[in-house]
């Protein structure tokens, strides 16, 4: 079974002092299905560029993933707090995330085998899909290119190439954008950006505080 907090619980943890200011509605869940679609839809739209452009990034890489600067939304991460609490994890995470004192974002695995380093690469936050294929809109109203200096210096050719033809009107997820959509998906939830760990605590924090009172 799920876990479930009671309300007894949650005024211990102190839940309910933390996130009585967020929307618990019945909705939460149908917003948590329209964030995963935005990330369907920008998951479609950078195959497309890396399919025209031939960027991608270096196996194995991950430099960009250990910023400690990161900052995300609540919202973003309430689809990765949901599958944790299906999956009996929620707690387990919370609780790494609140007494670990490292910046950088606690889904990183740096031990991890394959492409990249991310152990939850499904459930990634809407900066770390976006960072390194997409555009920023600049004060002209032109789209640049948003990517790491990894690809900017190893494939530089092919960097110079889509830069040009995205300057030239070609298809190109929009950051901004992107934004937007989940700005309009609830406005409370994407109001403040947080360092990226905080921001999946709070998620988890929500999704825990909804079930309590469902149950």
């Amino acid at each position: 079974m799920p876990e479930r907090l009671t309300r007894a619980q949650l005024r211990t943890s102190n839940f309910e002092h933390r996130t009585n200011s967020l929307p618990l509605s019945v909705e939460l869940l149908e917003k948590i299905h329209a964030v995963e679609n935005v990330f369907l839809d920008l998951d479609q739209e950078i195959a497309q560029l890396q399919a025209w452009s031939g960027l991608g990034c270096k196996t194995g890489c991950g430099k960009c993933c250990f910023k400690a600067d990161i900052e995300a939304t609540i919202l973003e991460f309430l689809p990765f707090a949901q599958y944790l609490y299906l999956h009996d994890k929620a707690f387990e995470w919370l609780e790494k995330i609140k007494t670990s004192d490292i910046a950088v974002c606690t889904i990183l695995n740096p031990l991890q085998a394959g492409v990249g380093l991310c152990s939850q690469y499904k459930y990634r936050g809407l900066i770390c899909r976006l960072f390194g294929f997409s555009a920023r809109t600049n004060k002209y109203g032109q789209k640049e290119l948003v990517t790491c200096q990894v690809i900017k210096e190893e494939n530089s050719d092919r960097y110079q190439h889509a830069a040009d033809q995205i300057k030239d009107g070609a298809d190109v997820p929009v950051m901004n954008q992107f934004y937007m959509r989940l700005h309009a998906i609830d406005f409370e939830l994407t109001r403040e950006f947080f360092p990226i760990n905080e921001a999946i605590k709070r998620a988890l924090e929500v999704i825990l505080h909804y079930h309590a009172y469902r149950s």
